[in-house]
């Protein structure tokens, strides 16, 4: 048995945030300490909801699921229902959670683990916007060099942004929590649009999950279908990109994956590119680096250990 590596995850399901719950509940190398939502894809009493919802697909109502940041921490709430749906995992028929949501506040959760658990071993999957990690981040500096890494998906540069021209949605929403996490100094791996749009949900690929003939299986490729439409629209491609899976499946096989340290500024002062990752990719600044910044994913392996994860469930 390999050795097994603790993580939170924070998250807005978000179709593309369950299937990254789901490889992670899927995988034994993975010890999931507790999911915190935040406020993004849709509402906090959605995405907390839907994060149990997957819970209970996948078999495992013992997760702890709590509830984080209702908003962003200076701006109003954007969301998403016109990508993901009323409820945020529109395309399959998922029953109404009867586990639990934890009483205790996301970001005190986060905050207590840090400093509970021996310093380095906790690692942060930050699927959604990063209003939580700053707030927990602010409220207690103590955790910064206690996290082992932050791996999150936000972020774009040679891809631009898809929720504004330079803007990716993620960090659109919470601009200023993405500067206050840039800047903590933990050691961050990022995947942007540059690497999760050669992710492609293609037809083929969603039927792959329909054939495990599971739940599980069905499910993903009914909330896929549903997801894929918006982006093969805007888009002209033969499925939608699987952005938060990446996350997981970096933790699980960073091999997949290539990229380079870089520094990586967040804009939060000018309305026109407001919440866009300057990512200096050829070093042109003295800024120092702060982040392993992925481009490039062995796509059909990765759709690969998604196929296989989700087939142990």
């Amino acid at each position: 048995m390999p050795h097994t590596r603790k993580i939170i995850i924070d998250t807005d399901p978000g179709q593309d945030d369950a299937v990254a719950i789901l490889l992670a509940l899927g995988s034994a190398e993975l010890d999931i300490v507790g999911i915190s939502a935040v406020a993004g894809n849709v509402p906090l009493n959605l995405t907390e909801k839907n994060a149990r919802k997957i819970c209970e697909l996948a078999g495992r109502p013992d997760i702890k699921v709590y509830a984080g940041a209702i908003r962003p921490l200076a701006r109003e709430l954007v969301t998403a229902e016109e990508v993901h749906g009323k409820t945020g995992l529109n395309g399959p028929q998922l029953r109404n959670p009867t586990m639990k949501l934890q009483d205790q506040y996301a970001v005190d959760f986060i905050v207590e683990t840090l400093m509970n658990e021996p310093s380095g071993t906790i690692t942060l999957c930050a699927l959604g916007p990063l209003t939580n990690v700053a707030l927990a981040l602010i409220r207690e500096p103590r955790i910064a060099p206690r996290i082992k890494e932050i791996v999150l998906m936000g972020g774009g540069f040679f891809e631009g942004g898809n929720v504004t021209p330079t803007a990716e949605f993620n960090i659109y929403v919470d601009p200023h929590a993405a500067d206050v996490v840039f800047k903590a100094g933990i050691p961050i791996v990022m995947m942007p649009l540059d690497v999760t749009h050669k992710a492609l949900t293609t037809a083929k690929r969603t039927q792959a999950f329909r054939q495990l003939g599971t739940r599980v299986g069905i499910a993903t490729s009914e909330m896929l279908e549903f997801f894929e439409r918006f982006d093969e629209e805007k888009y002209g491609t033969d499925g939608g990109p699987l952005h938060d899976p990446c996350v997981i499946a970096y933790l699980l096989k960073p091999e997949l994956f290539k990229g380079r340290n870089c520094n990586v500024s967040v804009e939060i002062t000018s309305e026109l590119t407001m919440g866009m990752t300057v990512i200096d990719w050829w070093g042109v600044t003295k800024r120092p680096q702060n982040a392993m910044v992925m481009r490039d994913i062995d796509h059909d392996a990765f759709f690969a250990l998604l196929v296989e994860r989700l087939g142990l469930l």
